[in-house]
């Protein structure tokens, strides 16, 4: 669990840094409203779908491809959720909201991906 969040916290600084940006050159156009509240749950999200696959797969190796498919469901089904509270609550730019969206479901997906991955071949070399 140690070797997971220095990479989490990267990963979290990197994806934190294009918005930012905009921020200070003053593009707000660009992002949403609730942009950081996005940011919070999604990355909130992942972080608890990674930690429950990697402590899940520490427990049962067998089960890890199942885990980590379950956690990004539920993670999914739970961000479908949130999108369609949002977009029912808020009248919003719909391509700047679904740029917003993917940005920062995307880039944490692969986050997810690449947990995997790193963790099936540190399984393998044992």
């Amino acid at each position: 669990m140690k070797s997971l969040i220095i990479p989490f916290v990267l990963f979290t600084a990197l994806l934190a840094a294009p918005p930012l940006w905009l921020l200070q050159s003053g593009r707000t156009d660009l992002l949403i409203a609730d942009f950081w509240l996005w940011f919070g749950v999604l990355t909130g999200l992942t972080f608890l779908a990674v930690a429950t696959i990697v402590i899940g797969g520490g427990l049962n190796a067998e089960k890890y491809a199942q885990i980590f498919l379950g956690a990004t469901v539920i993670k999914l089904l739970l961000c479908l959720s949130f999108v369609v509270v949002h977009l029912l609550n808020h009248k919003e730019n719909k391509v700047v909201f679904a740029s917003n969206f993917f940005y920062l479901y995307f880039l944490n997906t692969a986050f997810e991906v690449y947990v995997l991955l790193r963790n099936l071949r540190h399984q393998k070399l044992k």
